[in-house]
């Protein structure tokens, strides 16, 4: 009699393990595939802003600001990689996760010993690590959902990742890495910027809201992008921080308004 009630017990269980498992798993199919995107293209934001707030900590520049927004970065960097490693299966793109995973706990340890300009220099090459192996995996997963290059809303979304990349390269060249590819890969980042930019505003297929936060971020990158392209003089290190931050905040905007927009 015991053992008949453990195996009902234990039949139970299983029916509804298996149910849970039919549910999560069909929960996981309906991801929309733009969404699933934009939470992978979101990590690429997040390693420049990373790299960013620890410079501008190290040079005592909106040290609270600059804080704040690193933990928040960190804490959010390390919960999309669980919800990526949940909704991909795709073993290739694993790989590069399970990369990441790698170099992003290595930052993450830099990030919180004090500065030094060999820990800046450690934070710049994981970063760029951290960006390639990102990119793959957006690129991988729009290959496997059949999206072509000249998406809009990928365009949009690296719109995030250029802002912060910005004052990245901006603040690393005021704290000391004053090579060829700081200024190189800063005013490549400010071209790509301004080509993507007119490339959305010119898009037929914008909503109202969606065009007037673009003409938004227009005025206020035809004033700014001649401070970013500046760098060696330098100076307003303030300003770029707060501009470029502003700047990826609306393009967050835009890419949920085109998330809603093709549902």
């Amino acid at each position: 009699m015991k053992s008949r009630v453990i195996k009902k017990i234990v039949l139970a269980f299983i029916f509804l393990w298996l149910l849970s498992s039919i549910s999560f798993a069909r929960k996981i199919s309906e991801i929309d595939s733009s969404k699933l995107i934009e939470i992978a293209g979101k990590q690429r934001m997040l390693s420049q802003r990373i790299a960013k707030d620890y410079i501008y900590i190290g040079k005592k520049i909106a040290i609270s600001k600059a804080d704040k927004q690193l933990k928040e970065s960190l804490n959010e960097f390390f919960k999309i990689h669980n919800e990526l490693s949940i909704l991909i299966t795709d073993s290739e793109i694993k790989n590069l996760l399970d990369f990441v995973y790698l170099s992003s706990t290595e930052l993450k340890e830099i990030a919180n010993k004090d500065f030094t300009l060999d820990n800046a220099h450690l934070i710049l090459d994981l970063t760029e690590s951290m960006l390639e192996g990102n990119q793959y995996i957006v690129d991988s997963l729009k290959e496997a959902h059949k999206i072509k290059e000249s998406n809009i809303l990928e365009k949009v979304a690296r719109q995030r990742m250029l802002s912060q990349r910005i004052a990245k390269y901006y603040i690393a060249y005021q704290a000391g890495i004053k090579d060829d590819n700081t200024v190189n890969s800063m005013k490549e980042t400010i071209k790509q910027f301004s080509k993507n930019l007119k490339f959305l505003l010119a898009n037929r297929d914008n909503t109202p809201q969606i065009d007037k936060k673009l003409k938004e971020i227009d005025r206020l990158w035809k004033i700014v992008h001649k401070f970013y392209s500046n760098i060696e003089k330098g100076g307003l290190p303030l300003i770029v921080f707060n501009t470029t931050d502003n700047i990826t905040k609306k393009m967050d905007e835009i890419t949920k308004l085109y998330i809603q927009k093709d549902k």
